[in-house]
């Protein structure tokens, strides 16, 4: 993360990184980083719930 502040949940933050990564990218190429970031969380969210 860019303030170097870490969620502390390794998934979430290397979707993190790669939010980071994804925004230097032309922006014809930053389509397929946000999708997979946002699989990620979304997948991460998901099993967390399930934790419940």
């Amino acid at each position: 993360m860019s303030d170097g502040e870490a969620t502390g949940h390794p998934r979430v933050d290397a979707a993190m990184a790669e939010l980071e990564r994804v925004a230097s990218r032309p922006p014809a190429d930053q389509i397929a980083g946000y999708t997979h970031v946002h699989r990620e969380l979304h997948e991460t969210l998901a099993e967390l719930d399930e934790e419940r």
